[in-house]
């Protein structure tokens, strides 16, 4: 059986400040959570081509990617939900151009989240294998750097 609801999720952060970009989200079942750039994909899209469609629909553009890795792919415990989240490493902060999902964005410092997140990211950014893998993504972007 495969999951019935398949979303994907951009974590974005930039190699200039070193921060993360949250989105508040304002309206919906999910309101007055903090949360990624992302939604639900739609019939026959692949997980990236989902992701790049709800981030030109909820901040107005697909700014200029340095590099996407896959960070988590989480399935409900019943199998019918799975989220994708991708690490989208961009060069500067953007101002998103934010659509009626939203009322405000923040660009956070590691392990610095706003508060309240939406519960399946606190517990994505809760997870010791997911923080060990940014801490990663991070120790190899400074060795190239050197």
């Amino acid at each position: 059986m495969s999951a019935s609801i398949i979303c994907s999720g951009a974590l974005f952060y930039t190699l200039n400040t070193n921060r993360f970009l949250f989105l508040h989200r304002s309206n919906g079942k999910k309101s007055d959570v903090w949360g990624l750039v992302g939604g639900t994909n739609e019939a026959k899209e692949t997980p990236w081509e989902g992701l790049k469609r709800e981030i030109i629909e909820e901040i107005g553009e697909l700014p200029p990617l340095k590099k996407t890795l896959p960070l988590e792919s989480f399935l409900s415990n019943d199998k019918k939900f799975l989220f994708h989240t991708y690490l989208c490493i961009v060069e500067e902060e953007f101002i998103p151009q934010l659509n009626k999902e939203h009322d405000g964005f923040a660009w956070c410092s590691f392990t610095k989240w706003p508060k309240p997140l939406h519960h399946g990211l606190r517990n994505t950014l809760q997870s010791k294998i997911n923080l060990t893998k940014l801490e990663t993504v991070f120790q190899t972007i400074n060795l190239l750097d050197k």
